[in-house]
């Protein structure tokens, strides 16, 4: 597969043609620039020049970003980021493919560049192939589930590691990509006041400017708590036509959010202004997931029995999936599956309404 590495990341994207012959791409208006009187977008001098990787910021032999990802990011046309831990671990008998796959085809139908992040190999990869994605799905729980503390090490390892939210969005800062689609986010387990179990997906959404267009926290977690440490995050909560957070499989019942957006126009607005007016931060734009499916009655006796096995850590949430799958008949599968290509979606809808918005 042609691909592209990066140099100077955010400052350019430079593009590894043939033996050491480098092209950088020049930044050009699009929806990775925020409206007039924010911080300029990364910008880069055309040049073709022989070069040598030690000349480079340290990030050739690390960091693969995929040729039609890198063209899209230089030109300023919408990418929307899409994690991996959900083909491997997210579901089982290799139904994750699916949902990437279905994923990526509803990204590419709203008109943006979908962006399956990876690691394999020694290097982290941005842009997927289809290969690439199977050998994800055919690893499964064998693959290690990399948030952003974990890349380093699977880098360094050269082991397979999946994404999180919080480790594809560890990527997006580096690359300058404002949108992402996803099932549900991790945030803070029941319980938490033992364990401190928090999710490093909201510290990374914390600290990285853009938006994570999901269903909510996953259900399996204390949304309430999970909602008031996102506030203290100043993380902007936005609703899909909701005034209420969803709650993964339900489009109801989780805390009030900060504002309602009912169209992709005020989505896209509403985050190039945070960004324009210096926010760092993302933000989270809940969907109600449709259909849906209520798996409070089963919900309870799956945690209970992950916690008796001793499960803990980040094995907890797939182990739980799992059960959940298992006690629903295969419902919660196929509500799952349509969430995340439905989430891609409309992150794509919004990335491109955000390239309007910001011009």
């Amino acid at each position: 597969m042609a691909c592209a590495t990066v140099r100077n990341v955010p400052v350019m994207l430079t593009r590894f043609c043939s033996g050491s012959t480098l092209i950088s791409f020049t930044s050009r208006p699009g929806p990775h620039r925020p409206v007039s009187g924010g911080q300029p977008p990364p910008r880069a001098i055309y040049s073709r020049k022989m070069d040598s990787v030690s000349s480079a910021a340290g990030l050739e032999g690390v960091l693969r970003v995929a040729d039609e990802v890198a063209e899209a990011l230089s030109s300023g046309h919408p990418v929307v980021a899409l994690e991996t831990t959900l083909v491997s671990h997210g579901f089982s008998q290799g139904r994750g493919l699916l949902a990437a796959q279905q994923a990526e085809q509803r990204v590419r139908a709203a008109g943006a560049v979908p962006c399956a992040v990876g690691i394999a190999d020694g290097l982290v990869r941005a842009g997927l192939d289809a290969a690439e994605l199977q050998r994800f799905a055919e690893a499964g729980t064998t693959a290690r589930k990399a948030g952003a503390r974990d890349i380093a090490a699977c880098v360094a390892q050269g082991v397979l590691g999946a994404t999180t939210v919080g480790g594809t969005l560890a990527v997006c800062r580096v690359l300058g990509i404002r949108f992402m689609g996803t099932g549900g986010i991790g945030g803070v387990h029941r319980g938490f006041a033992e364990s401190l179990d928090i999710s490093s997906d909201l510290v990374e959404l914390a600290r990285t400017p853009a938006m994570v267009v999901c269903s909510g926290a996953k259900a399996i977690l204390d949304i309430s708590a999970t909602a008031e440490l996102l506030e203290t995050l100043s993380v902007p909560v936005l609703g899909w036509r909701t005034d209420t957070l969803p709650v993964f499989y339900r489009g109801e019942g989780g805390p009030p959010v900060a504002a309602r957006v009912d169209g992709v126009a005020d989505a896209a607005r509403i985050a190039a202004l945070h960004w324009q007016l210096g926010r760092s931060s993302g933000l989270l734009l809940g969907r109600p997931p449709q259909p849906e499916l209520d798996i409070e009655p089963v919900l309870a006796e799956a945690v209970g029995r992950v916690a008796q096995a001793g499960v803990t850590g980040q094995a907890v949430t797939p182990a739980v999936l799992a059960l959940v799958e298992e006690l629903t008949g295969g419902r919660s599968v196929a509500v799952n599956q349509q969430l995340i290509a439905d989430n891609a979606a409309l992150a794509a809808e919004v990335a491109v309404a955000y390239g309007a918005v910001a011009r």
